[in-house]
């Protein structure tokens, strides 16, 4: 009795690491391991030796002779019970620590979440299209170039292609050679106007040149209303012109780019089937046959959709054409036959014809009322 004395009051005071006792599972777990030791042997008087992982030995306990005492060192192999060990495998398979230091208890299953479609992977496939596409046609433009490749005509429609950018460079001449005219006129008109101002203020203080510089005056302020007339008639034959070659022609240019952008594809296209058909035929180069052959009439459809558009807008813009021009140069004509001539009735009755309105000097921004 006087034996277990020391070894009850070492074995029955478990303390956690923050000092509080431990609850009834780890009482059992200590009473176990109490059953386990020899007789007569306290915990006070053993070691634990823990082992690493490379170690065969594990759960070994060494005991030792307690300092102070005569009794020979005795060791024996301590296994836990199979019921603690469940019990603390159970607790510890669904602890969490905090930083607080509280153990706590996870809650609801973990759910793994479906794979999420990535976006990047379509961006990147379809960059991917594009390279190849840029580098068909960038191989079929430097073989055209060079003279090795063939290259689908359309004789007729390239005719008129070239005439119409033929006609575009002229066509910007003469607007260019307008708008000259129209500044210079402009000058001319403002300087006969100031001529004029002056004439009339000497009328006025040479009493002795009262009527000389009287129809001086007159003449210049008829030739600057007339000249404005003529101005009027110029610029709106200018804008005429820049709408139908700036805006209309250059649509139609802009097609024509669109679908030799389309008979490059085409063409890049055609020359792969070509290769592919003229090389051996086997399991590995029937798919990219097959595969050829669907891009290749993909590419042809979109050739010829962009050709028949180019050829309507072609035959419509020759029919626009001939009726712009033709009005704009009768136009021209009169105006500046008019002006010339000296017939001031003639000029403003060009202008009625083509329903042109002057603008008075001043009047270029709009009143307040007006704009309400």
């Amino acid at each position: 009795m006087a034996q277990e004395s020391p070894k009850n009051s070492a074995a029955e005071i478990p303390v956690t690491s923050n000092g509080q006792l431990e609850d009834s599972h780890e009482h059992g777990f200590n009473r176990d391991l109490k059953r386990s030791l020899p007789v007569g042997l306290g915990l006070a008087e053993t070691k634990i030796t823990s082992h690493g992982f490379d170690s065969t030995k594990e759960g070994v306990v060494e005991a030792g002779p307690f300092p102070g005492s005569s009794a020979s060192p005795k060791s024996s192999v301590i296994s836990p019970s199979s019921a603690a060990a469940s019990r603390l495998a159970g607790q510890g398979c669904d602890l969490i620590i905090p930083t607080g230091g509280r153990a706590q208890q996870k809650s609801g299953p973990v759910v793994l979440a479906d794979e999420v479609k990535n976006p990047a992977m379509e961006k990147l496939e379809l960059v991917r299209k594009w390279s190849l596409n840029t580098y068909k046609c960038t191989r079929q433009i430097i073989s055209e170039k060079l003279g090795r490749g063939s290259r689908t005509v359309d004789l007729e429609l390239e005719a008129q292609i070239d005439i119409l950018r033929d006609n575009k460079k002229k066509y910007e001449n003469v607007l260019k050679l307008a708008q000259m005219l129209s500044t210079q006129l402009f000058q001319m008109v403002h300087t006969q106007r100031q001529l004029g101002d002056a004439f009339a203020d000497l009328s006025l203080k040479s009493l002795e040149l009262h009527e000389e510089f009287g129809y001086n005056a007159e003449t210049q302020k008829l030739l600057a209303k007339n000249g404005e007339t003529l101005l009027g008639a110029i610029n709106f034959f200018i804008a005429s012109v820049n709408t139908l070659v700036n805006k209309t022609i250059e649509d139609t240019l802009l097609t024509v780019k669109q679908y030799e952008s389309a008979r490059i594809e085409y063409d890049a296209y055609r020359t792969d089937l070509e290769e592919l058909n003229l090389g051996p035929r086997d399991a590995n180069t029937l798919p990219k046959i097959e595969q050829s052959q669907q891009l290749f009439q993909v590419h042809k459809e979109k050739y010829d959709k962009m050709r028949n558009d180019v050829s309507i807008k072609l035959k419509f813009l020759e029919e626009n054409k001939v009726k712009v021009l033709h009005n704009q140069l009768v136009l021209f004509h009169n105006a500046i036959a008019a002006y010339f001539a000296g017939n001031q009735k003639q000029l403003e009755q060009t202008l009625k014809q083509f329903h042109i309105k002057l603008k008075t000097p001043g009047a270029d921004a709009p009143s307040w009322l007006e704009e309400q």
